[in-house]
């Protein structure tokens, strides 16, 4: 079976440094396979919406190609790649009813009889009834979805969605990330979507690329770059972690024994990116919904062999789902542990002193060299 690779994205060595000598892309290789929905995820600055435009041809690359499949598209004009971009702006036509605004593309190609393809696209968008209907009718939502239907009537190889949900609110942004997952999936067609919100990466995306500083700092399936984060920056942008300081002690079979804040702690070898050298530092992580939390009065119910750190609790915020609480211990002034409401301990509250413990399985190594508070909402402010 031979894999159709005419929709692939292929980006060679591209790169974008403007005149004034700011390098908005470093030079990168990027493949977007054939019918995927890709996520290009980073703060604003990072350079995801210049790598975008230069897929899309608003943006000469400084160096490198751009392939759609077997086609060097590099140097041509936008109107000639095979590809679509819906903005955040939606920049629907006021003045043309929604029929019209998803026709307006095959009407300016010269093809008279639209009527069925306009019909099919506004039901594949879940908008029949709203044919006749001006934009300014519409919710914000139903305009991105008439926005959606007037690129893919084109049959382009590649839609491409910058911040597309952005101007949305945030009930009716989770509503519209499912949404683009079904049409993407009902139409096959590649999807490149750049966003910043980590959450709307991760819902929608079968391949996340985390970019920080005009590079792609690391590519995977959202749950990979979430379990296994490589850098402080991904494990710090995707989600909270908790991460600490430690220095290898020794080594036992397939584990890393580590000392932090007086006690040890144990890390599986396959799940340390850094070189664990005994005397050296690695940078220990934990998710803090990985981490069980008990009262100190309690600590001898606590298994065997589970990676155990002492503290007092220093803040608790109910959140429904699951209470946060902030913990003060030996390693880390500000230990995050997300417990689910499932059986509330009356006692874990500000000034009770806990035992918090996670299995080593969940403990993941970065090297203690990067900057433990890279990609943190304190660091980029």
């Amino acid at each position: 079976m031979t894999t159709d690779s005419s929709g692939d994205v292929r980006l060679t060595g591209i790169g974008k440094t403007y005149d004034n000598g700011f390098t908005a892309v470093q030079p990168m290789d990027l493949t977007v396979p054939q019918g995927s929905f890709f996520a290009l995820l980073g703060a604003s600055g990072c350079g995801k919406t210049t790598t975008l435009r230069m897929i899309a041809g608003l943006e000469e690359p400084t160096t490198g190609t751009v392939h759609l499949g077997d086609q060097d598209v590099t140097h041509l004009p936008p109107y000639k790649r095979p590809v679509n971009t819906v903005f955040q702006s939606y920049a629907l036509f006021p003045h043309l009813d929604i029929f019209e605004n998803v026709a307006f593309g095959l009407r300016r190609r010269g093809i008279k009889s639209v009527k069925k393809q306009v019909e099919d696209m506004l039901e594949l968008v879940q908008l029949g009834e709203q044919a006749r209907k001006k934009p300014h009718q519409l919710s914000g939502g139903q305009q991105q979805r008439v926005a959606v239907a007037r690129a893919l009537i084109n049959h382009p190889k590649v839609l491409l969605l910058d911040e597309p949900l952005g101007a949305l609110d945030l009930k009716l942004r989770r509503q519209m990330q499912l949404e683009l997952k079904r049409i993407q999936t009902e139409v096959g067609i590649t999807f490149v979507h750049v966003t910043h919100d980590q959450e709307e990466a991760m819902t929608m995306a079968d391949t996340v690329a985390v970019m920080n500083a005009g590079r792609v700092e690391q590519l995977g399936s959202p749950a990979d770059l979430y379990e296994n984060p490589n850098t402080t920056f991904v494990a710090n942008f995707l989600g909270t972690s908790n991460l600490i300081e430690a220095e290898v002690d020794t080594k036992s079979g397939d584990d890393i024994i580590l000392k932090a804040g007086g006690g040890k702690l144990v890390l599986p070898e396959a799940r340390c990116s850094a070189p664990a050298t005994t005397g050296g530092k690695v940078l220990v992580g934990v998710r803090p919904e990985k981490i069980s939390l008990t009262h100190a009065d309690d600590a001898g119910s606590i298994p065997e062999g589970r990676n155990r750190i002492t503290g007092k609790v220093a803040d608790a915020s109910f959140i429904g789902v699951s209470t946060q609480y902030v913990i003060d211990s030996a390693v880390c002034p500000e230990f995050a542990v997300y417990v689910q409401n499932i059986e509330r301990d009356g006692r874990l509250v500000p000034g009770a002193d806990v035992v918090l413990h996670w299995s080593p399985a969940h403990t993941f190594g970065l090297d203690a060299a990067q900057d433990i508070d890279a990609g943190t909402e304190e660091e980029a402010a």
